[in-house]
């Protein structure tokens, strides 16, 4: 582990973010997975939850998907005080209907947690896009302006369509309502139809759909983002029989900037030695997944540089 990380750390970037004026962003690492280093990774960020606080993660489709567990995020939640939310798939599965969704957080122990909302629930939000290639609009659930402050909390992994999933897709097709999620799929063609889009135009689709997020939350401000590199499969958490991972956990990563906390993780897996991880690389690349990474950068969602501080030194 010290050995891949020693590259990361000594790169001290000092170029100004696109599109944002400001210094390269920091991501901080511990290769340490509990409840304790993930609430000194949070505290590491010197980000501040305020008013009412919004915790994003992803409930986990059954029977098996490798969701964050309640038990690893609940000292984190309960400190901001937060409430857990999540909106519907727009693909089937137990979590495509609001009554199903709710049973499903309760049986996966979100609910013994905090309080818990499905944002979808009474439909979408729009929110503008300013600056993108391909939507002009974004659909979040109803209730996401109620909510003062967000702390995304992803399970980085691979992804079936996307190739990899991390804090970006999980702002932008986790914090989609059903409607919103069809309208990423597609690249902005239909709310109803998720499928039938080209691959450039969803991975375009989703850092346009997170820059809306990051835009609406004064990016950084009203928003941050950890996560997490275990149980480390090619498939998504909204696939209830992953296929197990062929490498080990990693650690848990932190940033106020999306684009350069999912570039670092991607690093990690492109660092790893002796073929461990070269299924997930495969996915990545067969998906044209960094595309992604690019287009968020492009379009000032983030930077794909970044200094990376490991905080175990």
């Amino acid at each position: 582990m010290k050995k891949f990380l020693s590259i990361f750390i000594v790169l001290l970037f000092i170029f100004p973010l696109f599109g944002q004026g400001q210094e390269v962003p920091v991501v901080y690492f511990t290769s340490e997975i509990s409840p304790g280093s993930l609430m000194e990774i949070y505290e590491a960020l010197d980000w501040e939850a305020e008013g009412r606080v919004a915790v994003k993660i992803s409930t986990g489709e059954p029977p098996a998907s490798n969701y964050l567990r309640p038990e690893l995020i609940a000292d984190l939640v309960r400190s901001v005080n937060g409430t857990i939310v999540e909106c519907n798939t727009a693909y089937g599965g137990s979590r495509a209907a609001t009554r199903m969704h709710y049973q499903v957080a309760k049986d996966h122990g979100f609910t013994d947690i905090a309080d818990f909302e499905i944002q979808d629930e009474d439909g979408s939000f729009t929110l503008p896009v300013n600056g993108g290639d391909v939507l002009k609009e974004n659909y979040v659930g109803a209730s996401f302006p109620d909510y003062d402050s967000y702390l995304v909390l992803s399970h980085f992994k691979g992804h079936a369509m996307a190739g990899f999933g991390g804090a970006i897709k999980n702002i932008s097709i986790g914090l989609a309502s059903s409607a919103g999620k069809g309208w990423i799929h597609s690249g902005g063609k239909s709310r109803t139809n998720p499928w039938g889009g080209s691959q450039k135009a969803f991975t375009e689709s989703m850092a346009e759909a997170g820059k809306s997020v990051s835009d609406y939350l004064d990016y950084g401000k009203r928003i941050t983002y950890i996560n997490v590199m275990n149980r480390l499969s090619v498939d998504c958490d909204c696939n209830g029989n992953p296929a197990e991972p062929d490498m080990h956990d990693i650690g848990i990563l932190a940033s106020n900037d999306p684009v350069a906390l999912d570039q670092a993780c991607v690093d990690l897996v492109y660092a790893q030695k002796d073929g461990d991880g070269a299924s997930l690389v495969k996915r990545i690349e067969s998906r044209d997944g960094l595309h992604t990474l690019e287009h968020g950068e492009k379009i000032g969602l983030g930077s794909r540089e970044y200094k990376l501080v490991n905080i175990d030194e």
